[in-house]
């Protein structure tokens, strides 16, 4: 089967989009145009250089590779969480709580499907583990960081009001439990859109991908399947988790809202 392969040139060809958003940006002084071209570069030089590292992964399928590769993956998912958030944890909390989380849901999930569901010999074959770990941890991270963001900014608006509720004997669960909800529920809004409008409004990235390579249309449609499904386990098992960890986080031993574990803006 012929598969078109993309020059240097169709790809600068396609970066015109960019400059064009750029100078809008400008025009509009809406203070996004450096934002807009360092993304674009940064794309590019970080997808050539995993293109890089993916193809001297595949020719030397090593253990110890793919859980370097992983790990790397994995810190900076917990980075890019911590800064998205506008009242960060103090201390390691501030990465720590959105990293163990990460970790435990997108990894589980992960060996979930590669041993059970794939059944590839061997399983950690790096093909299918590095690209199955990103999608599902770059969502997972997406959930994560919402519902985390939501959570610290709802209770440092109502601090009063909570700290009314444990005057009054509640608990800590108690007295916090529809902001945890309210979090968890936003964490969780992005791939439910994604799942409700797939194949309707929109062709997810990965099908798309496998049909442009050459894949089977239904091939590529059982996989997304797949995909889909394990994205949301692991964004919402990693957002109930930040959202806990985070909510436990914010009160002491005594039961005590301690807001000053949140950093001041």
């Amino acid at each position: 089967m012929h598969i078109i392969t993309l020059s240097p040139f169709d790809l600068s060809m396609a970066s015109i989009l960019l400059i064009l958003l750029s100078l809008l940006s400008i025009q509009m002084k809406l203070g996004l145009a450096r934002q807009i071209i360092v993304a674009g570069i940064r794309t590019t030089v970080q997808l050539l250089f995993i293109g890089f590292v993916l193809k001297a992964l595949f020719a030397h399928s090593e253990p110890w590779l793919l859980i370097l590769i992983a790990c790397i993956m994995l810190l900076a998912a917990g980075r890019e969480v911590m800064t998205r958030q506008k009242r960060k944890f103090t201390g390691w909390w501030s990465m720590g709580v959105g990293t163990t989380t990460m970790s435990i849901s997108s990894f589980s999930i992960t060996l979930f499907a590669l041993t059970l569901i794939i059944k590839n010999e061997p399983w950690y074959e790096p093909r299918y583990a590095i690209p199955l770990l990103g999608m599902i941890l770059g969502n997972t991270m997406t959930g994560i960081a919402i519902g985390l963001d939501r959570l610290t900014q709802t209770v440092w608006e109502k601090r009063m009001m909570i700290e009314a509720r444990l005057m009054l004997g509640q608990t800590w669960t108690q007295a916090i439990g529809d902001i945890r909800r309210e979090s968890i529920r936003s964490g969780l809004i992005p791939i439910l859109n994604s799942m409700a409008v797939a194949g309707i409004v929109s062709l997810p990235g990965m099908m798309t991908g496998q049909i442009l390579a050459g894949s089977p249309p239904m091939e590529a449609v059982k996989y997304q399947i797949l995909i889909m499904f394990l994205i949301a386990g692991g964004t919402g098992l990693g957002t109930m988790a930040a959202v806990w960890m985070g909510s436990r986080r914010m009160f002491d031993e005594r039961q005590r809202l301690s807001l000053n574990r949140l950093k001041k803006i």
